[in-house]
């Protein structure tokens, strides 16, 4: 469909868009939780063997974007273009936000979230109208926005040291082949703003066992010295991790990434279409080469990146 408000980004070559569906809310049990985990899955209405992306949100000022009702600028869009996308709501969101000892980020519930949907795969394709039998459960990533980077990365072998009394926490999931980490925190020990001592858990992370293949998406402009002094600080999950990564170079772009959080959301400082359709394209094609051995559709986008698309970013791999 042409958009008006897309021009070179829609030189990025991307599979034909398909009709999608997405059912909300679906539960599943969470024992072991505050409350049970409620979903939003968006599904492709046909094809077969689908990819999974595990979608994990941000920790924002909005009621409903930290939920499975934010991100989705991405969601929408993968799912349209192959992807089964799920969609939990942290406990992190406003609109649960629980009052206990893991609170405010529940930066280990959020991974652990994940984990459990992996577990309840069975109970959600049964959930979903037509969806039954068409999943293909070894091809499954983690993408995340801000925060939700944050948990991407634990699943991906990101750890943490000397937090909740443990030595060492380790969260990383093997059923996940590869992930996105949109506006990521960086490096704990250069996250030298006063967020550090708000937040002293985000203080704790290194990448060093962060093997997984992964792309990160970073923003020129996104940069806040609450957090970081250092301009570099949301890219340190690209330099400091083991190869093979990528990195997605934003041009211009803030922490909104153009508006990836969600449509018209008014806390978006960098608000930009085309630049929210840089992001989808480029982080589409990355997912599907990643989950698909063999497929040039990274290759091809990173191609496009030579003509009028090379003025919204550029890809550094390593």
């Amino acid at each position: 469909m042409a958009d008006k408000l897309i021009k070179d980004a829609a030189l990025i070559p991307v599979a034909a868009q398909t009709p999608f569906m997405a059912v909300t809310p679906i539960t599943i049990p969470a024992p072991q939780r505050y409350v049970d985990i409620e979903l939003r899955v968006s599904a492709p209405t046909t094809g077969d063997k689908l990819p999974i992306i595990l979608l994990s949100h941000g920790h924002g000022a909005s009621n409903y974007l930290s939920s499975n009702r934010g991100v989705l600028p991405l969601s929408e869009f993968w799912a349209s273009h192959g992807f089964v996308v799920i969609q939990p709501t942290h406990l992190n969101s406003t609109t649960l936000s629980p009052e206990t000892p893991e609170a405010p980020l529940f930066y280990r519930s959020r991974a652990q979230d994940m984990a459990l949907i992996l577990d309840r795969l069975d109970l959600i394709e049964k959930a979903v109208p037509g969806l039954a039998g068409r999943l293909d459960r070894e091809k499954v990533a983690v993408a995340g926005y801000s925060l939700g980077a944050f948990t991407a990365g634990m699943l991906l072998g990101m750890q943490l040291h000397d937090v909740d009394g443990e030595e060492t926490l380790d969260l990383r999931d093997d059923r996940i082949k590869a992930g996105v980490l949109i506006g990521a925190p960086g490096l704990g020990s250069r996250l030298d703003g006063p967020i550090g001592q708000r937040y002293p858990a985000l203080t704790k992370n290194t990448f060093d066992a962060m093997k997984v293949p992964a792309l990160i998406v970073a923003g020129d402009k996104d940069f806040n010295p609450n957090f970081s002094t250092h301009t570099d600080w949301r890219s340190d999950a690209y330099r400091l991790s083991p190869a093979p990564k990528s990195l997605l170079a934003v041009t211009d772009a803030e922490h909104g990434y153009g508006g990836v959080a969600g449509y018209d959301a008014g806390e978006t400082t960098d608000e930009n279409p085309e630049r929210v359709a840089f992001v989808q394209r480029m982080t589409w094609a990355w997912l599907w080469s990643a989950l698909h051995p063999g497929s040039d559709a990274w290759e091809k986008a990173q191609a496009s990146l030579n003509g009028e698309a090379g003025r919204l970013g550029h890809v550094e791999t390593r």
